[in-house]
């Protein structure tokens, strides 16, 4: 997975969204955090498996063959994925307007991705909530770059969890990236 790339393609999207919505100069770092436990908390209810109310516990990963009402993304696809994306789109976003999107941060944090990966095994419903417990830091420690990294880091393990691989995350951000930027020249 290219993550230096995929950070230099949240900026431009960031860039044109800032522009064409006359937002320079604003603090967008508190919408981009609450953007963030959202996309998480969606995520995490595609995934279900903390529903042990329910007996529909199984991860929504497929689609069925319908547009969603808000775009084309969904057609047949793997909403837990699609929701896992939208989640890096937001924590992309973040570093890249906290400066963590420098080739020695993002190799650091591949580095102690690939060192934890053996700890991953705490469960998802402990993944999920550390994680949002981290990303709820980011309103107190925003200058911290340990605090990113960890999330970041904890956050590529989660795609792990989930079953993911890099490559299927790399896939799936391009498309959306490509959706996003759709939605903004049809007016969003």
């Amino acid at each position: 997975m290219n993550l230096q790339k995929m950070f230099e393609m949240q900026k431009a999207l960031d860039d044109r969204i800032i522009e064409e919505k006359g937002l320079q100069g604003q603090d967008l770092l508190p919408n981009l955090i609450l953007a963030l436990q959202v996309e998480l908390a969606e995520c995490a209810n595609e995934w279900r498996g903390f529903k042990h109310w329910s007996n529909d516990r199984e991860p929504r990963t497929k689609h069925p063959l319908e547009v969603s009402p808000n775009g084309a993304f969904r057609k047949g696809g793997n909403p837990l994925l699609e929701e896992y994306v939208d989640c890096l789109h937001f924590i992309l976003s973040i570093g890249n307007r906290l400066g963590f999107n420098n080739d020695a941060t993002i190799q650091r944090i591949i580095r102690r991705a690939e060192e934890r990966e053996l700890e991953i095994n705490i469960g998802i419903e402990k993944a999920f909530s550390h994680l949002m417990s981290l990303v709820f830091g980011f309103y107190f420690s925003a200058g911290e770059d340990l605090t990113y990294v960890r999330s970041l880091e904890r956050f590529l393990n989660l795609g792990k969890l989930l079953g993911f691989t890099p490559e299927q995350i790399e896939a799936a951000y391009m498309e959306k990236n490509a959706v996003n930027h759709q939605r903004q020249e049809e007016g969003y």
